[in-house]
This record gives C-alpha cells, structure tokens and sequence, in this order.
C-alpha cells in the first residue's frame, strides 16, 4: 500500500542551512524513521534556497534582449534577464507569458523561476525571486548518500517543481531530479488484462509520485515541503532525470 506522510514542523530555510539535518529533526517530531525503499520527495523551493538560488533583482542588469521582451510579455527585463540565462530556447512570448526550453531540459514558463513564498519578512517580495537548482539530480544524490549512511538503508530522493501544461488550466507536482528511483518505467511487451502485449506504454512514475506528494504539499501556505512515501509500487532502480524528456526529433508540439 502506497503511504504518504508530510514530514511536521520543517523549519523555513536559509541560505547554506542543512537540510539532511533539518530532515533528521522533522522525521523524529514526525514520529517516521526511514526504512528499505522509502522515498522522501523534496519541494525545489527549499533545495534551491539552500543552494543559495536566491536572487535579488536590484544586482541585475538586463540585457537589450530582455528589455525587448520584457515589453513584449509585460515583465520586469530584470526578471526576464534571469528568465533568459537559465533557459537554452524562448519558445513563446506574450503578455504575461514566456515559455522556455530550461537549461536542464524540459519545457516551462518563466524557467520556474518563482515569487511565491521566498522573502524573507521585512523585503519587498517583488525584489526577490528563486531559481531552479542548478543541478536537481545531484542534489537529490548528495541528500541520499547522506541520509543512507546514516540510516543504513536504500533510499530515493526525488524533487519536484509545479508546472503548468500545454491543452489544459492548472499546475501538477512534476519532478525535476531525483536519485534513488527510476523516471520512467517501460511497460512495452509486457500482458494486459486479456493477454495482449503492450506496444506503446511507458509510465512516468516520478511525475505521477511528484503529483500525489504535490497534492499533501499545498501550493500556498501549508509549509510541508517534504513528504515521506513509503510502498512505492515499482522497483527502486537507479534513474535520471534526462530519462524523462522528449527528444526533440519526437516532439510533435514545439
């Protein structure tokens, strides 16, 4: 059986503050401890406050490609300086809107770059703003080893981010790095319900774990950030992040 429990009393997090010790605290006032297979699943916004991806506006100076699009999407060029450094592609512009082809891969608005719960009291909210980790699978990796040493057991960590999605309204949890746990698992030839082989299906099971866990986490005030699973109903395999994008040469909607 599938178990999700958000880990309590998580404190807010700072700039080079640890986390794995931070995890340790809330599992013990969680009443958890961390067996074989289970999985912690970690909101970017705390992974990337640590890393220290806060950024202040006022340090950066836009480039003439901001601007131009900044007057074209109704954004802050500051903003959309940042927008453009962590992104490869702008795919689409419009009031309101820029979507990019991030720097790690996959498709997004802003590059993820977020407002929402990152100032600290007393600062302008408008002021700051939170990037991506620059590398979501090996943070995810470093907390594993860590947590597995100390606890002895086989772990996953995955991150998860909410992005918005083409044809339909609303964000979903979706992952951006993980360790500890396949991407993706492929269901080609295996028997349905009446014997026949499957020809197409493979399961993105770390966006479909990163949905439920976004589902306890909340998207406003709840301060869960991490969420304990246990029961997770596929092999614990080592998988990448990269295992999850869709080549370009296959992608029918860019």
């Amino acid at each position: 059986m599938l178990e999700l429990t958000p880990l309590k009393s998580f404190p807010l997090v700072k700039s080079g503050d640890d986390l794995v010790e931070f995890i340790i605290k809330s599992l013990t006032k969680s009443d958890l401890t961390l067996e074989n297979n289970d999985i912690l699943v970690m909101a970017q916004k705390i992974i990337s406050k640590s890393e220290g991806r806060l950024i202040n506006l006022a340090s950066v100076i836009p480039s003439n490609k901001a601007v131009e699009i900044g007057a074209l999407s109704e954004k802050d060029p500051r903003f959309i300086e940042l927008v453009l450094r962590e992104s490869k592609t702008v795919l689409r512009v419009r009031p309101g809107t820029i979507i990019v082809e991030h720097n790690l891969g996959f498709i997004c608005a802003n590059a993820g770059i977020d407002h929402s719960n990152v100032s600290p009291e007393g600062f302008p909210a408008e002021e700051l703003v939170l990037l991506l980790p620059e590398n979501p699978d090996k943070s995810a990796q470093l907390i594993k080893d860590r947590l597995e040493a100390i606890f002895s057991v086989h772990l996953g960590v995955l991150i998860i981010d909410s992005h918005g999605r083409p044809w339909r309204l609303g964000v979903v949890g979706t992952s951006i790095g993980f360790a500890g746990l396949p991407g993706l698992i492929d269901m080609r030839g295996k028997p349905d319900l009446f014997g026949e082989k499957l020809r197409i299906t493979q399961i993105a099971v770390a966006d479909e774990l990163a949905g439920a866990a976004s589902l306890m986490m909340g998207e406003a005030n709840e301060g869960l950030p991490i969420i304990h699973v246990r029961g997770f109903p596929y092999p614990t395999i080592e998988g990448k992040f990269q295992d999850l994008i869709r080549p370009v040469e296959l992608d029918m909607f860019r």
